[in-house]
């Protein structure tokens, strides 16, 4: 009989544990927000010229993006949150990797225009014959 007591309740605290896990991964809302701050991030990234020189960073973002959006339709929110917050880290990697890549031939040019009057400055002062 003890016996019996003992499956009884190793069986219900089975039950509970299961029940408390199906009800936690109800509860668990869908990451609107999170999604919407990913989408915003894409955006800012598009603006910062990503599709030019980041090409392979936002088309990550954006492909993490879709996968958060369909998990969200799907109501899975642990992997739609996990998306979400990818996609934002990677739109923000494709937004500043853009404006590296502006900066940097921003001083390229300005190196080359500092060598061009260099080079005219030189010609000017050099006598004439």
């Amino acid at each position: 009989m003890l016996r019996q007591i003992s499956r009884l309740t190793t069986g219900m605290a089975v039950i509970a544990a299961i029940v408390a896990g199906l009800a936690a991964c109800a509860s668990t809302p869908i990451p609107n927000e999170k999604i919407a701050v990913a989408k915003v991030a894409v955006q800012r990234a598009e603006q910062a010229g990503a599709p030019e020189l980041a090409p392979v960073e936002l088309a990550t973002a954006r492909d993490k993006l879709a996968r958060a959006e369909k998990a969200a339709a799907d109501r899975e929110a642990l992997p739609a949150n996990n998306y979400a917050e990818q996609a934002n880290v990677d739109a923000e990697l494709a937004e500043a990797t853009a404006r590296e890549q502006r900066s940097h031939k921003a001083a390229m040019e300005f190196d080359a225009s500092m060598q061009a009057l260099r080079a005219e400055s030189l010609r000017a002062t050099q006598p004439t014959q």
